[in-house]
């Protein structure tokens, strides 16, 4: 597995069977997801197979989702994030994602996080472009996307009954 990295501000490392407790914390958290059409994980259950498949995808691939601490308390787990191969319907791309704690909103985490992914993808993965998929009411998320040089360049009808998701995009 990849190193531990760190930014300015953040610690970031391949994921561990001990940080179940804080992933369920935040995927489990509703304020966490007011914007996943799926809603928070209901239980424990869910979060241990989420934290398997984050598991797998390092073994198989050698990167994957980080946990995320902060350098000035690098024992408080204040969210997940990084780059996955994932399905946007039935085509395979390298996306970006995180989720933070509610208590790390507003402290630019998320930006510095997803330029740190990038720099990771595009150094040290080689990858042409990387993609973000973000629902259209996250402006939050969106701001993050464009502040990092992500332009819209789709949409993708991922959850029926409900406006298309955005696809945003940068290459190397």
């Amino acid at each position: 597995m990849t190193q531990q990295r760190t930014t300015s501000r953040l610690i970031l490392r391949p994921p561990r069977l001990d940080d179940l407790a804080s992933l369920f914390a935040i995927y489990g958290d509703p304020a966490t997801n007011q914007f996943n059409p799926s809603g928070p994980l209901a239980d424990i259950h869910k979060a241990e197979a989420l934290l398997d498949t984050w598991l797998k995808h390092w073994r198989d691939k050698g990167y994957g989702q980080w946990t995320i601490a902060t350098v000035a308390n690098p024992d408080e787990i204040i969210g997940f994030g990084g780059l996955d191969a994932r399905l946007y319907l039935d085509t395979e791309r390298l996306n970006l994602g995180y989720r933070f704690a509610a208590s790390a909103w507003g402290q630019g985490y998320a930006t510095e996080l997803s330029r740190a992914a990038l720099e990771y993808g595009f150094a040290e993965l080689a990858v042409p472009e990387v993609f973000a998929v973000v629902r259209p009411a996250h402006m939050a998320s969106i701001k993050v996307l464009e502040k990092i040089g992500m332009q819209l360049v789709e949409t993708l009808d991922d959850v029926p009954g409900q406006a298309q998701s955005l696809v945003y995009r940068v290459g190397r």
